[in-house]
């Protein structure tokens, strides 16, 4: 039964964070600054909660840094969701198999 009101009270709140917006501002919000800030708070949120798995999800963190860094520059090159993963993961196989040999 505990665990119902937990529940409950969860999606009681989530629920208010999405319906409390969209009830209180119905008209568009001018301020630039606002807007901006809004519209960079999903990639935040996203960057978040990734950032801390990508360091945790290789055997050695040497090795999750060397692909981040690989990511990082493969996407700002312009590069598609895709290739970023496929360069990210490559990088990880082969810094891990030269760890190995050390």
């Amino acid at each position: 039964m505990r665990l119902f009101w937990y529940l409950l009270v969860m999606a009681g709140v989530t629920y208010l964070i999405r319906m409390l917006p969209l009830t209180l501002l119905q008209k568009k919000i001018q301020n630039r600054r606002l807007r901006s800030f809004l519209f960079y708070v999903p990639y935040a949120c996203l960057a978040a909660m990734t950032f801390p798995a990508i360091l945790s999800a290789t055997e050695s963190p040497i090795s999750a840094f060397a692909a981040l860094v690989v990511a990082v520059a493969v996407g700002f090159a312009g590069r598609g969701l895709v290739t970023v993963a496929a360069c990210a993961c490559v990088t990880v196989f082969v810094v891990e198999r030269l760890l190995a040999l050390l």
